[in-house]
Formats: structure tokens, sequence, C-alpha cells
């Protein structure tokens, strides 16, 4: 207590640091780890059982389909997992206009049942590295999976879909085009 006032002396408020980690930040970097990757441009793609939409949770292995799953690196402890795909999206801003500029997929088996799954994690990491770096590696993906991708890129942004590369249209042109 203040002897003047009578009342208890408040402790100063000191403002709560948050112990969250920052994966994106518009605020410049200096120290360890500068020249860090920025994420900001790129989006995630779940593609299961032929329907692809944007599921920017995978960048953190939060997605819809991931949630409550234990992932393994051993293909034999998910049987009877159905094969699901990540597409990290990197979206580019150009003279000509924004375009899908790298696009890469990464397979996964998830038994949602057996809250069971199979994913390689260093696969995921270098297949974002190469759509950050403006690489398309989509050959894995089969013909319904490269439909469904296409179909929900054009209707996201036909714009940015028409300014994107050719490399990117055949790599998702339907079988005998």
């Amino acid at each position: 207590m203040t002897e003047q006032q009578g009342t208890p002396e408040q402790p100063e408020n000191k403002p709560k640091r948050s112990l969250s980690l920052n994966v994106v930040s518009n605020k410049p970097h200096r120290g360890f780890g500068a020249g860090s990757i920025d994420l900001s441009a790129v989006s995630c793609v779940i593609i299961d059982d032929g329907v692809a939409y944007i599921d920017d949770g995978a960048m953190h292995a939060k997605s819809k389909i991931e949630r409550g799953i234990k992932f393994t690196p051993d293909k034999a402890n998910t049987p009877n997992g159905r094969q699901c795909w990540i597409v990290w999206v990197a979206v580019e801003i150009t003279e000509q206009g924004t375009l899908y500029a790298g696009a890469t997929a990464c397979e996964m088996l998830v038994d949602t049942e057996a809250r069971r799954g199979w994913k390689i994690l260093a696969d995921h990491v270098n297949k974002l590295d190469g759509a950050i770096k403006r690489k398309y590696k989509l050959e894995e993906l089969g013909a319904s999976d490269k439909a469904a991708l296409r179909k929900l890129l054009i209707e996201h942004n036909e714009e940015w879909w028409n300014n994107s590369p050719e490399a990117l249209k055949q790599a998702l042109a339907p079988e005998g085009e």
C-alpha cells in the first residue's frame, strides 16, 4: 500500500508475450535465419476421393483430413488407407498479372476409422520447396486427381489460370490432349 493513498500498489502491467511460432512475418529480420522462406504466397490444396479443395491447415499438418490421425513413415501400418494428396501451389504476381507459378503433389494414405496414416515428411518438405522454386511436379497424380485440381484452379481464379505457364496446363491436361 502506498501510505499517501491507502490503496494497495498495483503491479506493473507488462504485455504478455505470445509463445506462438510465426512461420510468416512481415517484419524485417536480420539475425539467425535471415533470408528465411516466405510462405505467404503458397496455398495447400487437398485432393481426397477425386475432390480438390483449399485447406491451408495442411501447412502445419492440421488439414481437415490430417486432424486426429497418427502418421507413420511405414506404409505397412496403414493397410486400409485411402490415397489423398496435398498439392502445394505457389502464386506469383508478375507484370502480366498473377499466376500459378509452382505446384507439386505429395501422396499420403489416411485410414480415418483406424486413425492412422502414412506420409513421408521429408517428401512433403521437398515438394513444398519445389513449389516455392516455381516447379511443377504433378506426374504422380492420376487422371481424376489432375482433373479435380485443374477444375479447382480454374474456378478459384480463371485469370490466374490463363496467365499461368503452358507447363502447368500441360501437366494437368486431360489424357489425349
